[in-house]
């Protein structure tokens, strides 16, 4: 396997739990890419920006209890997660009358899904800022705390006897018996080889082909106040919040199209503290903690890469999840697990083939 962010990570879990021999490559080590940035949000009726990754995202969230539940005991350690959410306000007209809009599409969809008036929400969450409107509360929707669920991940897959390899991998090429690999280090060959390496994917050549998958940078900040200001994830038109149990918050996060830039700007945590302070005012008394980019890889349709190659026999993909890859990480392991170990096609593959990009 080549990546080790959270896609990768989970992919490496489920064919090593499955009895898979996996060896996993990534020079960065886990969690380094987008997942570094990462706020945790599994929120598929607001992200699901079109039926496929909607499709996607709540066929994913359906295996989330069990995949932290399997994860975490596999791993002997806990994993902070959580349903009942977010909150999803409104403050101007336009944006009640978005959020009435989508209300009525969920409910068509047959989810449950409350939209409260303002006092309503501010009964709910009494620190959001006294002019919100409205509020879209699907309780189905909710978050895991991403850095709890990497250490589970990959205590888990190693307890099942996959290895991490800090190893740079250059180049795949056609092997004897299967794809083999360029590294730093030597050629190494596999039966099968799983390509989750996010926004690096494309830098990483096959037969003179590449996954179409650009960087975006995101960049978020981490604040800390004594006690905890909200109990629901937050989402508003400039920014989200992520409270952890502890009292700390996440405010994300920015969208740049900057390349492979993963610097933290002033101006990106500029906008998200002012941001995160127009949304709940008290967060402007907060402690600042942390700020963090990540690069997300994106295709073009916003959809991820998953499935065998029409190209070169014996590898897979598992790329391109965007904004996702926390939320589409259980449907992908299984999906990738199910399709290496078995032979078996899931009906979702047919959504993102890597053929569609010829690959």
């Amino acid at each position: 396997m080549v990546g080790a962010g959270v896609v990768g990570c989970a992919v490496a879990y489920e064919l090593a739990a499955r009895g898979a021999d996996v060896r996993l490559f990534d020079a960065r080590g886990t969690g380094q890419g987008a997942t570094r940035a990462s706020a945790g949000i599994l929120a598929p009726y607001i992200e699901g920006h079109s039926t496929a990754l909607l499709q996607l995202g709540v066929c994913s969230l359906d295996q989330y209890d069990r995949f932290v539940s399997r994860v975490a005991a596999d791993a002997g350690r806990p994993v902070e997660y959580r349903r009942g959410g977010p909150l999803q306000v409104a403050r101007a007209d336009a944006d009640v009358a978005a959020l009435e809009r989508q209300q009525q599409a969920l409910a068509g969809l047959g989810a449950t899904a409350s939209l409260l008036g303002g006092d309503e929400a501010r009964r709910l969450e009494p620190a959001v800022v006294e002019d919100v409107r409205a509020a879209l509360v699907v309780p189905q929707q909710g978050y895991v705390r991403v850095g709890s669920l990497m250490d589970a991940l990959a205590e888990a897959a190693a307890r099942h006897g996959a290895q991490l390899l800090q190893v740079r991998v250059d180049r795949i090429v056609r092997g004897d018996a299967g794809p083999a690999l360029e590294t730093a280090e030597g050629t190494l060959t596999a039966d099968a080889l799983v390509m989750a390496a996010g926004s690096w994917s494309g830098g990483i050549r096959m037969d003179g082909t590449a996954p179409p998958v650009r960087p975006v940078r995101g960049q978020l900040v981490q604040l800390r106040l004594p006690q905890p200001v909200v109990s629901h994830v937050v989402w508003g038109p400039e920014c989200y919040l992520v409270p952890w149990q502890d009292g700390r918050v996440l405010v994300g996060a920015t969208v740049e199209d900057v390349g492979f830039d993963e610097r933290v700007t002033a101006g990106g945590v500029q906008s998200l503290l002012a941001g995160g302070a127009r949304l709940v005012p008290a967060l402007g008394r907060a402690t600042f903690e942390d700020a963090r980019a990540g690069l997300r890889p994106a295709t073009t349709d916003e959809l991820p890469i998953i499935g065998a190659s029409s190209t070169m026999r014996g590898v897979f993909y598992a790329t391109g999840h965007y904004r996702n890859g926390v939320l589409l990480a259980p449907l992908t392991a299984s999906l990738v697990a199910d399709l290496v170990l078995n032979g078996r096609e899931r009906a979702e593959l047919a959504l993102v083939r890597p053929d569609r990009f010829g690959l």
